[in-house]
C-alpha cells in the first residue's frame, strides 16, 4: 500500500472510533440515569479499576500503558456527562456562586493587612501594590500571618508563594495544607537585590552577609565570587538590613532592596546582584472568608492523591477534557501520611465559564480530598 491508502485506512478507523465514542457516551448517560434512580454515586472507583485492568489485559503488555490512558480519559468524559445530566452543582460550585453573589464589586482600597517581616520587606511592596491604603501589621513568621487571618486579627494577609529564579516557597506551601484561608488576589513584584552596608563600608571590609534564604539563593552567582564571606540566613531581607544598621559593624552587609537603604540609613555597596535581571516574586493575598471580585480568571486548588500509578495523569485528563489551561502544578509530601502528596494547581479560566463549573463538579466526585483555595485576579 502507498501512503495515501494507509491514510484512508486511518480515516476509516477514526470514523468508527467517533461512532463508538458517541455510543459510549449515550450508554454512559443511561447508566447515569439508572444511578440517579437508585441513589448511586457517579464515581465508582472499584468499577473503574476493574475496567482498566480488563482492557489492559486485552491490549497486551506492549500497548497496556496507552490503552489505560485512553480509557481513563473516556471514563472521565463519561463521569462529566453523567454529572451534567444530573443538573446538580457540586458543593464547591455552590460555594463559588455564593461568594460571587456576596462579594462587593470593588476591591477594597483600605484594609488591615498582615505581612511577614518589617518595614521595607518585599511583602510590604506587594501589599502596597494590591491595596492603596493598607494598614499593615508585621509578624515574625509566615505561620503567624495565617493565624492572624484565621483569628480575624487582620482581614487580609500577604505571602510570597514563588520566585521566577528560586522556585516555590516551600514553607508557605506546607502551611497552606494546615490552615483555613482563601486567595482573593495575587501580584508579581520585580525583585532587585542590592548589597547594603553602613556608610564608610568598603566591599573588601565585608566578612558576613545576612539575608533571607530565598534572596541568598537568588544571588548565588554573586556570592560564589566571594567565598571568604560568611552567609547567614534570617527571617527576611528587610530584617537583614535593619540588623546591619543596628549592629554598628562595618564588616557586615545585607542583601535587601534599595528601598531599605533610605529606610535604615545604609549605603549601596553593589546593585543588581541577583542571578538574573528577570527576577519576580509572586505574592498571594489571603482572607479567611471567600471573596471573588469581578474579572477573576485564575483559580487555585489543592488535591490529595494516593501514591498509585496513573493517579496524577487521571486528574490532568479532567482539566484537558474541559479545555482548561494549567499554569502551575506543585507537589508536597503530606505530613504524617506515608507516600501521600498534596498537589496545588493554578488554572486559567473565567469564573463565569461553564467549563470551569463542569471541572469543579467533576473534581469533587473524582478525588478523595479536594479544596478550592480561591478564584482571583493577578496583578502583573
Amino acid at each position: 500500500m502507498d501512503l495515501q491508502e494507509l491514510r484512508e485506512q486511518i480515516n476509516e478507523i477514526d470514523r468508527e472510533l467517533v461512532d463508538l465514542y458517541l455510543r459510549r457516551m449515550d450508554t454512559a448517560r443511561a447508566i447515569g440515569a439508572w444511578k440517579r434512580e437508585n441513589g448511586k454515586q457517579v464515581y465508582d472507583p472499584a468499577r473503574e479499576r476493574q475496567l482498566l485492568d480488563r482492557v489492559a489485559e486485552q491490549a497486551g503488555e506492549e500497548n497496556e500503558t496507552g490503552v489505560r490512558a485512553l480509557f481513563s480519559f473516556l471514563m472521565s468524559q463519561s463521569r462529566t456527562r453523567q454529572l451534567l445530566d444530573e443538573k446538580q452543582q457540586s458543593a464547591v460550585g455552590e460555594t463559588i456562586r455564593q461568594s460571587l453573589a456576596r462579594t462587593p464589586q470593588l476591591f477594597p482600597e483600605k484594609a488591615a493587612v498582615a505581612c511577614q517581616g518589617t518595614d521595607g520587606a518585599y511583602s510590604q511592596q506587594a501589599c502596597e501594590r494590591i491595596f492603596r491604603h493598607p494598614e499593615i501589621t508585621y509578624f515574625k513568621t509566615f505561620s503567624d500571618v495565617f493565624e492572624a487571618i484565621e483569628s480575624s486579627r487582620c482581614r487580609y494577609g500577604i505571602l510570597p508563594i514563588e520566585n521566577s529564579l528560586a522556585g516555590s516557597v516551600n514553607s508557605v506551601y506546607d502551611l497552606m495544607a494546615q490552615h483555613r484561608f482563601h486567595i482573593v488576589r495575587s501580584a508579581r513584584i520585580k525583585i532587585d537585590h542590592t548589597l547594603l552596608a553602613l556608610p564608610g563600608t568598603r566591599e573588601e571590609d565585608i566578612r558576613e552577609v545576612w539575608s533571607h534564604e530565598q534572596a541568598i539563593h537568588q544571588c548565588s552567582n554573586y556570592l560564589s565570587r566571594h567565598q571568604e564571606w560568611q552567609v547567614n540566613a534570617c527571617t527576611n531581607t528587610a530584617a537583614a538590613a535593619r540588623m546591619v544598621a543596628e549592629s554598628g559593624r562595618k564588616d557586615v552587609a545585607a542583601i535587601s532592596s534599595v528601598h531599605c537603604a533610605d529606610l535604615y540609613g545604609l549605603k549601596c555597596v553593589d546593585a543588581g546582584i541577583q542571578n538574573n535581571s528577570n527576577n519576580h516574586t509572586r505574592f498571594i493575598c489571603i482572607s479567611r472568608d471567600a471573596e471573588i471580585y469581578p474579572g477573576a480568571d485564575r483559580t487555585s486548588l489543592m488535591l490529595s492523591l494516593p501514591n498509585r500509578p496513573g493517579e496524577l495523569y487521571r486528574i490532568l485528563g479532567l482539566f484537558n477534557a474541559q479545555g482548561i489551561n494549567l499554569t502551575k502544578l506543585e507537589s508536597r509530601p503530606m505530613p504524617g501520611r506515608d507516600f501521600e502528596f498534596m498537589f496545588c494547581f493554578d488554572l486559567e479560566s473565567s469564573v463565569y465559564s461553564p467549563s470551569f463549573y463542569r471541572l469543579m463538579d467533576t473534581l469533587e466526585v473524582s478525588v478523595e480530598e479536594f479544596t478550592w483555595l480561591g478564584s482571583y485576579t493577578e496583578l502583573a
